[in-house]
């Protein structure tokens, strides 16, 4: 993210006299999408930072305050929503602006100098920048003026000091103006861009860096686990958080706008706010757990399990994670209103048949859930697509395999592909649901409550997008 020099065009006006024109080549050659392309592939791609407030995985479940507002705008505005997660801050615009996709969704603050290449949405919350210093390791036991004494407590006194911030970064900007205002130097050390604001806090209570700056809500949130902070001196006055489109999106920006200024007063929006940024008690809750994935590569405490029983039916682990996921949330003593037990939600008539004497046990309701994966998966050998096999497999997994028999049929009358999950069967599975369907004479297992199944296999194969992005395989 730079500025770049505008370079200068004259242009004849209408009255003959000529005029200079900035022109700018990033903004031009840009890729030329809005709302109108965006809702033809159905698909809006946002890009957020993996943090612990804008996007990360806790207890086997996706969260986070860009995420949360991103599926509702999606769903407003009828498109699928697709995470992509950026691993170089310093390259977003870019990333943007070459269309690999249609929104920056995390929180930057708008500056003049990002006007340049981008355009900011209507702002999400407003803040202000505050410097992030370390108390002495024993300040409990000290006095109040002690503590004081040991304590920065205005800019100015930053003068000829080292503040350690990410490379362009808002705060960036902001530490080269108030160098200005205080008439010093304050010297900026730089970050790698891929750190977090709460790596670089950690940094900083560690030790490792003497000061950095923070937006004030994210200093707050991080620094209720982290009491030897001070993080009381502000170095600007509120500023604008926003998201970030590209110049040529006038119409996608317009209808994000639309929906911000809808969404911003309301009491959910609110709620989601103090859910990320105030809610301390819940922020220790995830950070202090092992199935946080800024803390380890874990999803739940049966991954051990999860992967041995994998190998049984050759798929990736976090796929069959997000079916457990599904099933039971990762709670073994789960039940279901229509009489399954377990991790796997095993049927006792299904249990008994595959030879599991304690559905409630782990490795035991593993083992029987991936069997019957397994003889489901072997019976659709005529789809040559193995994401469309495994979808055909969960399906039926979950709604009985004579169903999606039904469904395939059905496709195949309705002019649909019957080996294409997709659109295909799982728009079949649902007219299932419906007399004039499942009472055809090919029809053979009748009703099913087809978007049960459907859904079933989209929200697993949604989870299981999150689980790629943020563990990884081994």
């Amino acid at each position: 993210m730079h500025a770049t020099t505008a370079c200068k065009n004259q242009n004849k006006s209408s009255d003959g006299t000529y005029y200079e024109e900035n022109y700018n080549p990033i903004v031009a050659n840009s890729v030329d999408k809005d709302l109108d392309k965006i809702k033809k592939e159905g698909v809006l791609r946002a890009l957020v930072v993996y943090s612990s407030t804008s996007y990360f995985l806790y207890k086997g479940q996706a969260m986070g305050f860009e995420y949360e507002l991103l599926q509702r705008l999606a769903k407003d505005l009828n498109l699928k929503l697709e995470i992509v997660v950026s691993n170089d801050l310093d390259s977003q615009f870019e990333v943007l602006n070459r269309g690999d996709v249609d929104l920056i969704a995390h929180g930057m603050t708008v500056t003049n100098q990002r006007k340049w290449e981008v355009d900011f949405t209507e702002y999400l919350y407003l803040t202000k920048q505050v410097l992030v210093q370390k108390k002495p390791d024993n300040f409990r036991s000290l006095s109040w003026k002690q503590l004081e004494k040991a304590i920065i407590h205005s800019p100015i006194e930053l003068i000829g000091d080292t503040v350690s911030i990410r490379k362009n970064s808002a705060y960036s900007e902001r530490l080269k103006s108030l160098s200005n205002e205080v008439g010093g130097q304050i010297v900026i050390d730089t970050l790698d861009s891929a750190l977090s604001t709460g790596e670089i806090m950690e940094m900083v209570a560690n030790g490792e860096i003497k000061y950095t700056i923070a937006d004030e809500n994210l200093a707050k949130i991080n620094a209720s686990n982290l009491p030897v902070l001070d993080i009381s001196v502000p170095i600007s006055f509120s500023q604008r958080i926003a998201w970030v489109t590209r110049k040529k999106s006038k119409h996608l920006r317009k209808a994000v706008n639309a929906w911000i200024l809808k969404h911003r007063k309301t009491t959910i929006f609110r709620v989601i706010y103090n859910k990320y940024f105030k809610n301390k008690r819940s922020f220790k809750r995830r950070t202090d757990s092992d199935y946080y994935s800024l803390k380890n590569n874990q999803i739940s405490k049966y991954d051990d399990l999860i992967k041995a029983h994998a190998k049984t039916l050759n798929w990736d682990w976090r796929l069959l994670a997000s079916q457990v996921y599904q099933e039971s949330k990762f709670d073994p003593k789960a039940n279901s209103w229509a009489g399954a037990h377990g991790l796997m939600q095993v049927m006792p008539a299904t249990a008994k048949e595959l030879g599991i004497k304690d559905i409630s046990n782990p490795d035991e309701s593993l083992r029987g859930g991936t069997l019957y994966l397994k003889q489901m998966y072997e019976r659709f050998n005529t789809i040559s697509d193995s994401i469309n096999r495994i979808k055909f497999t969960l399906a039926a997994y979950n709604c009985g395999y004579g169903h999606i028999l039904d469904a395939q049929r059905l496709a195949e009358h309705d002019g649909l592909n019957p080996q294409i999950w997709t659109n295909h069967v799982s728009k079949a599975i649902k007219g299932l649901s419906v007399p004039r369907n499942y009472r055809k004479s090919f029809i053979k297992y009748g009703y099913v409550r087809g978007s049960e199944p459907a859904n079933y296999v989209r929200q697993i194969f949604d989870r299981y997008s999150h689980y790629k992005e943020l563990i990884s395989l081994e």
